[in-house]
């Protein structure tokens, strides 16, 4: 988390410089021409005058922006209203109603921009749909696209004067509460650091807590005890760098002089990024980065708050730039010549002793969050083995089925036919080979007799019923008569089951 914060911290003048970039992107000042004599100097090429670079907001919508602006800036008509217009008016969107007089070249160009900003949003949607796993869910892109407000997702298709208006409303309120998403962001930090200082110390017996609560105190001590800091913004502050940046005579220090000094740009304005060079040399007061017990994320929070605190007391029309006017002005204040002591980061905590029991609090419910959900996916886990292995038991026993089929198929084995019994008759099953008898075998549905095969079973009978009367005195035996057996029948059918 802290490097986040760090890069966070880092970027965030870039991001709060983008003000200039909405608003007064076109309000740098234009030299006035001097009476030239063109009979002695020689006229050279007319290059037209570039503007300033521009800067990243930090907006996720930020090359829109910028790429609108640019387009905007092309067009006469557009550019001489922009100059010609106050910042409450284009706050309150009276500048939006000047896109109707654009050229046409530039309302293409415009509706070009808005449709790959509506697609690029639509991507979005789609890119998060994938990561949360929801790619059988359709998606409402229109009421999706709603959570963004800087265009009209109504009509993705052509850029109207409401999409300008949204998107100045939109910027101004983003960049307006950068300031207290970046307080709430270093709180954060500052409270984890904590955090971490006192779960470290919960790991070491009680020497070693001893030994690193006195190096703790140690640390703090040394990073307070720095060189007095200026009031930011303060006389004695800008006289300082006039001394030891710009290498003048504090004696001969001159306001206006300061000021176009350190316009680096020439616009005529101190941009945020113009104003926190300022500070440099009270921070290298305080900061370090060779030094153990100096943090470069206060450091930036520190230059942050400077600039914070001179644009509340200077920036009069509250357009984020300080112009030589508002500059001149702030001069000739109390507050600039005899200023209250500077309270730096160590001297005001971030954070209450309140917010931080409820932020470890919040720790403690994000981890318990974090294991149940652990349990949670290793039962979906061992569910999902379970089935993987039902499914290979499956593929196993249709693989063994499909061989035996194949194995019969070559083999050519026919099934044998079934066998119907009509009637009472049952027929007689030889022990010896497991066949009927041949008069048995006659009586079974499809079998034809002819005359030959009656001729040969008579024959069979006489030589049963010589050889039964040859075989009955010798046994001593009575004749019996010979009864089939009451569960020949169950015997015959279960063989023919077997068949």
């Amino acid at each position: 988390m802290g490097d986040r914060v760090h890069i966070k911290m880092c970027w965030s003048r870039a991001f709060l410089a983008g003000w200039v970039l909405l608003l007064v992107l076109l309000q740098y000042l234009q030299a006035v021409p001097i009476g030239i004599d063109k009979t002695k100097v020689k006229e050279t090429e007319e290059k037209p005058e570039e503007p300033p670079a521009s800067v990243d907001t930090g907006l996720h919508y930020d090359r829109y922006l910028r790429e609108v602006i640019d387009f905007l800036e092309k067009d006469q008509h557009f550019r001489e209203k922009l100059h010609n217009t106050d910042m409450e008016d284009i706050k309150q969107g009276k500048l939006a109603q000047e896109l109707d007089f654009v050229s046409h070249h530039v309302r293409t160009k415009l509706d070009e921009l808005k449709r790959q900003e509506v697609n690029r949003l639509r991507t979005l949607i789609k890119a998060k749909q994938d990561l949360e796993g929801g790619n059988d869910i359709a998606v409402d892109h229109q009421a999706l696209l709603k959570q963004f407000e800087h265009l009209n997702h109504m009509n993705p298709h052509t850029f109207e004067v409401e999409d300008l208006d949204r998107l100045i409303k939109s910027a101004t309120n983003d960049l307006e509460n950068f300031d207290k998403e970046r307080h709430e962001e270093f709180k954060r930090y500052e409270m984890m650091k904590e955090h971490d200082r006192r779960e470290h110390l919960k790991t070491l017996d009680e020497e070693q807590r001893k030994k690193e609560e006195e190096h703790y105190e140690e640390m703090r001590k040394k990073h307070a005890d720095h060189p007095k800091v200026n009031h930011p913004g303060s006389q004695n502050q800008l006289k300082e760098v006039w001394e030891e940046a710009d290498g003048l005579d504090p004696e001969d220090f001159d306001p206006k002089t300061f000021f176009n000094l350190h316009d680096t740009n020439g616009d005529g304005f101190f941009d945020e990024q113009e104003l926190e060079a300022l500070f440099t040399k009270e921070l290298e007061k305080m900061y370090d980065p060779t030094n153990e017990e100096d943090d470069m994320v206060e450091m930036e929070e520190e230059r942050l708050r400077m600039r914070e605190h001179v644009m509340n007391e200077v920036d009069s029309n509250k357009d984020r730039l300080v112009s030589l006017d508002e500059f001149l002005v702030a001069t000739k204040k109390k507050e600039f010549l005899e200023p209250d002591s500077w309270e730096t980061l160590e001297q005001n905590q971030a954070y209450t002793d309140e917010e931080m029991r409820e932020f470890e609090e919040h720790l403690v419910q994000q981890e318990h969050d974090l294991n149940q959900r652990a349990v949670d996916l290793q039962k979906q886990r061992e569910e999902l083995e379970r089935q993987q292995e039902q499914l290979n038991a499956q593929k196993i026993e249709l693989q063994q089925a499909v061989e035996h089929m194949d194995r019969l198929k070559s083999e050519k084995v026919d099934p044998p036919p079934e066998v119907h019994i009509e009637g009472d008759a049952v027929p007689e099953v030889h022990a010896a080979d497991n066949q009927l008898h041949p008069d048995q075998e006659a009586h079974l549905p499809g079998h034809h007799e002819t005359p030959e095969h009656h001729q040969d079973i008579q024959q069979e009978h006489r030589k049963q019923h010589n050889q039964g009367n040859q075989d009955l005195p010798q046994q001593g035996h009575p004749q019996a008569h010979h009864e089939e057996p009451p569960n020949q029948q169950e015997v015959v059918q279960g063989q023919h089951n077997l068949s």
